[in-house]
């Protein structure tokens, strides 16, 4: 699970739990600038193409680090830590090392109504 939280103009993802061990990572931060868009989708983290390049990831369980997904224009990479599909938001980004963050948070509405604000 991610923790979504905002610290000025930057929106601060953080890893929690053992999760920072199995996604290899334990925080993004990412201009809120960088961030195209933001919806909750249980679908696209069921439904994932590609390959795992540093993470974990065990069928019915868990997905967590970095995969490359396939998508339009071809090899996306993408952050991913789910175990919960129901609780998944995907946030598109722009000029980013990511071009996509699947994630599982406790509360995705309160989440989507930080992410999609206007700047």
């Amino acid at each position: 699970m991610v923790s979504v939280t905002q610290q000025g103009d930057d929106i601060l993802f953080t890893v929690q739990g053992l999760h920072k061990v199995w996604a290899f990572k334990s925080s993004l931060t990412i201009p809120r600038a960088h961030i195209a868009g933001a919806r909750q989708d249980a679908a696209a983290a069921r439904d994932l193409h590609g390959f795992r390049a540093l993470g974990t990831s065990v069928p019915w369980l868990i997905k967590a680090g970095t995969f490359y997904l396939y998508g339009e224009g071809g090899l996306k990479p993408t952050f991913i830590d789910v175990m919960h599909p129901e609780q998944t938001v995907v946030i598109d980004l722009h000029d980013e090392s990511y071009q996509q963050l699947i994630i599982e948070v406790e509360d995705p509405a309160a989440v989507l109504a930080l992410l999609n604000v206007s700047a």
